[in-house]
């Protein structure tokens, strides 16, 4: 992947993209990993990343381990990126606590504010959530997405109401995103989607 800022071993890729198609998924999917790459990519060549290995990993890794329903998801991702770090890259120089502590911070979506993060945590949260600001066609297929995640796992009525909850929850914040970067691109856009969404 050429906007990686390291070299990725294939044998490596290739257990990431078989890891993500376990269980099947309609959202948290290899695609869903892409198009935070593509995010990635954007930042980098805009405010820059501090640290752009460990949040490239963080990418990669965070919803590596996914089952809809299950609390733990981050924390088991997490490990698997740590444990990865070290069986793939061990003279990286790679700081797999920072990627750990990064993923985790996925599970906290909606309960965190700007300033327990620093600069990389607010741009790579941002980038994990900038779907909600996407053209109303592909954050419907998101939103889709999700709830066929959930179908068979928890009650239709139980997801739609903790759904609606928490979109109409991210709605009242005073900012969506944490960076004035996604800010300014995505702000409007999401707030447009979400309202649509709860209405």
């Amino acid at each position: 992947m050429d906007t990686l800022p390291l070299t990725v071993p294939p044998r490596q890729w290739a257990e990431l993209e078989a890891a993500y198609a376990r269980p099947p998924r309609a959202y948290h999917n290899f695609g869903h990993v892409q198009a935070l790459l593509q995010h990635y990519h954007d930042v980098a060549v805009g405010p820059g990343w501090q640290q752009p290995a460990e949040v490239a990993l963080a990418v990669l890794y965070h919803d590596a381990i996914y089952e809809a329903g299950r609390g733990d998801n981050e924390q088991r991702s997490a490990q698997l990126a740590v444990d990865a770090i070290e069986r793939w890259l061990p003279d990286a120089g790679i700081d797999g606590d920072r990627v750990a502590e990064l993923i985790a911070l996925t599970a906290r979506h909606g309960k965190l504010r700007a300033e327990d993060l620093d600069a990389d945590a607010a741009l790579f949260l941002d980038s994990d959530m900038a779907i909600l600001g996407a053209p109303p066609a592909v954050f419907d297929a998101y939103d889709r997405g999700i709830a066929e995640e959930y179908a068979g796992k928890v009650p239709g009525f139980l997801f739609r109401l903790n759904r609606r909850r928490f979109l109409k929850g991210v709605l009242a914040q005073p900012r969506i995103f944490f960076s004035d970067f996604f800010h300014e691109r995505y702000d409007a856009a999401a707030r447009a989607n979400l309202r649509r969404a709860t209405a």
